[in-house]
């Protein structure tokens, strides 16, 4: 069987590097992802999620036309029930691995993001946005719901009515708009959106691989607990992180007025 054409890059910065960018890459069909492309997404963020050299990741696009127009609806048209079914889990692993990283991942978004594309976006812990980003969850439109974790992300990033607006119009969001409500968190001009989210990276590979490894797996767990839960599950982790080497490197590097050497070891546990 021949092997299925890349569709995911990978590249580290600097080469070797603590910052992994992970390019979608089907530009002639506007990256809409296919189930080749599901399972290299998923193949690609699980290989990261195991190596504890990898400090932050960044999920761009290869073209500026658009980050993802979403599922590849021309593929799944020759599906039956039966196949859409067993597609879904596979689709499901794709977004799960994204939103599962152990450590931050900025989505760089220029052009379109729809539907699924827009949902990697959402998978993402921050969205650095271009002056031509336009967002839409359009699903309802043909028949479905937001099946990557939009009608449960959205709602969590800009709350209730703002998320019931665009998925229950299915209309495009500019990103104008994008900004107010809180889709996107920092805007880049035209092109500028990838070295933007590159920087945002790499300033966080500057810090502990431990905290926030840490402080991540705290936030995510703690989100939707009430507050006495989620400060239980805060103090877990900073009790996790108390002992470990990256807090004595942290203090000596401050007492001695100077950077940090963080040295990550294994991937610590969360």
């Amino acid at each position: 069987m021949t092997p299925a054409p890349s569709m995911v890059g990978l590249t580290r910065h600097p080469a070797g590097g603590p910052v992994a960018e992970v390019v979608l890459s089907r530009p002639e069909a506007m990256n809409a992802i296919c189930t080749d492309m599901a399972r290299q997404l998923t193949a690609t963020m699980l290989t990261l999620a195991e190596d504890a050299s990898v400090r932050a990741v960044v999920l761009s696009s290869g073209s500026t036309r658009a980050f993802s127009v979403g599922a590849d609806l021309k593929e799944r048209a020759s599906m039956d029930e039966a196949d859409l079914l067993d597609h879904r889990e596979t689709s499901r692993a794709a977004y799960a691995s994204v939103l599962h990283l152990p450590v931050p991942a900025v989505a760089a978004v220029s052009g379109y993001a729809l539907g699924g594309g827009f949902e990697l976006a959402l998978s993402c812990d921050l969205i650095v946005a271009s002056e031509e980003a336009v967002f839409a969850l359009p699903e309802v439109g043909v028949g479905l719901i937001p099946g990557g974790g939009g009608t449960q992300l959205l709602t969590r990033r800009v709350g209730w009515s703002r998320a019931a607006g665009m998925v229950f119009t299915a209309r495009r969001v500019g990103l104008e708009e994008a900004a107010q409500i809180g889709v996107v968190d920092e805007v880049a001009p035209a092109g500028g959106e990838r070295d933007r989210a590159l920087e945002i990276a790499w300033t966080i590979s500057g810090n502990s691989p431990q905290g926030v490894r840490h402080a991540k797996a705290a936030m995510r767990k703690g989100a939707d607990l009430d507050l006495g839960q989620a400060l239980n599950i805060e103090d877990d982790y900073w009790r996790r992180t108390v002992g470990s080497a990256d807090r004595a490197e942290g203090i000596a590097a401050f007492n001695q007025n100077r950077r940090p050497s963080w040295h990550p070891g294994d991937r610590p546990s969360v």
